[in-house]
């Protein structure tokens, strides 16, 4: 199967004016630029977070939808969840005031994702002073039979 091309074709003097080329990515070019399986890119394009234009059986990516292979690609590294992703990709391409919308929830996300990993960070040392304990009890009771180790 032959690759499709990275731009739109030119146009000619007879089209009228020359338009903006628009930009476009195969899946494997997005692929390689985000160092990603192109299962990956299918999967996001099935949960409805990219939207390719099709050509046959050959899937012709957009920079709208490599930009929104950016933003989910940098939300799961976040803790996003796919739901959450969805939401803020969505009100952004919904709503005329998307954008204010988006980062206010974008906000709100962070904040939520922040105090999560506080009371993780909380937990975690709780369980380290308990594994101090235990371990000098361990300690002092391996003293006390004789053992010095």
């Amino acid at each position: 199967m032959t690759q499709p091309p990275s731009t739109s074709a030119p146009a000619t003097a007879q089209d009228g004016p020359l338009p903006r080329q628009r930009r476009t990515y195969s899946i494997g070019e997005l692929a390689k630029m985000f160092e990603v399986t192109t299962r990956t890119i299918r999967f996001y394009e099935q949960e409805g977070l990219l939207a390719p234009e099709r050509r046959g059986q050959t899937r012709i990516y957009d920079e709208k939808d490599r930009v929104r292979l950016k933003l989910t690609l940098r939300g799961k590294r976040l803790g996003f969840s796919l739901a959450e992703i969805r939401e803020v990709v969505m009100m952004y391409d919904a709503m005329p005031d998307g954008n204010r919308r988006q980062l206010r929830r974008l906000i709100e996300i962070l904040a939520d994702k922040r105090s999560n990993l506080e009371r993780q960070l909380e937990d975690i040392r709780l369980m380290q002073l308990e594994l101090d304990d235990v371990e000098r009890r361990a300690r002092d009771v391996l003293a006390s039979l004789g053992d010095s180790d």
